[in-house]
């Protein structure tokens, strides 16, 4: 199995491009596939950067409705790639960002995906867990077991005319199995990665050898001691799991320097351009 981020916040492998979104691309049992392409074309460029053929990818997997996630998808298919692409049906909607009063432009940030996507050959619409191939499963959180973490309040989907807090139901997971490996992959974790773990757990019977995913701890302002708490007891919590965290994006350099000091080699930072080693 092989793993490779192809756009993130941070600067890793010499040339290629960080922004804030994010990408993976794997190989699984034979397969090439894909997990989200980030924000822009910039996700592309990487991969020819790295030597990827994206034209050889035969499956998308779209993990949420956001932009940074879905902004590669439109220069993927005008650059002839094939593959299907599988998005929640639920990731269509309109999704806001609430900047706050103080915000330079206006206050509701609209995030969501680029309304061209849905509407293209290839796109496979689910609602609900898939299988996609051997090995390739996408799943959704039936059922949260913990509270949302407090970064999630500031986002917002249209109901109505009404913009109403986001409940995530267009966030899937993709889980790879390889030669007795599960690893989970999402993007950003929105639904809570404590929730996710225990979604994954009731579905498969036991947590996953390996977690890659951001998961949406990151602030621009500073964090308040109650928030450094919640942190805290997250990388408590998943400490305890027998899995390794590969961890990126939206989780924040800072958040990560306080999961690390209590998780130590159970969690590490993967940066644009990396392979994930398994």
């Amino acid at each position: 199995m092989k793993i490779i981020t192809l756009i993130e916040n941070t600067e890793g492998n010499a040339g290629c491009i960080s922004a804030h979104g994010l990408s993976f691309y794997a190989e699984v049992n034979g397969h090439k596939l894909l997990l989200d392409l980030g924000p822009s074309a910039d996700t592309l460029e990487n991969a020819h950067t790295l030597g990827i053929d994206l034209t050889k990818a035969e499956f998308v997997i779209l993990s949420h409705g956001h932009y940074d996630h879905s902004g590669g998808i439109i220069p993927f298919i005008r650059m002839g790639c094939k593959a299907k692409i599988y998005m929640q049906s639920a990731a269509c909607g309109d999704f806001y960002a609430d900047d706050g009063p103080d915000a330079p432009g206006e206050r509701y940030r609209y995030i969501g995906i680029d309304k061209q996507i849905p509407g293209n050959e290839g796109v496979v619409l689910l609602d609900g867990d898939h299988n996609v191939c051997e090995g390739v499963e996408l799943f959704t959180v039936k059922r949260r077991t913990h509270e949302l973490p407090f970064t999630n309040k500031r986002l917002l989907m249209k109901s109505g005319d009404e913009l109403v807090r986001d409940e995530f139901k267009h966030e899937q997971f993709l889980v790879l199995k390889e030669n007795g490996m599960s690893v989970l992959m999402g993007g950003c974790a929105h639904n809570g990665i404590l929730s996710i773990m225990d979604s994954y757990t009731e579905k498969y019977g036991n947590p996953p050898d390996v977690v890659i995913s951001g998961f949406h701890l990151m602030k621009k302002t500073p964090y308040r001691d109650d928030q450094i708490k919640e942190i805290e007891d997250i990388a408590s919590r998943l400490k305890e799991y027998p899995t390794r965290f590969y961890t990126c994006h939206c989780t924040g350099v800072e958040a990560y320097d306080i999961m690390k000091k209590i998780m130590g080699e159970k969690v590490a930072y993967v940066h644009s351009g990396e392979e994930v080693f398994l």
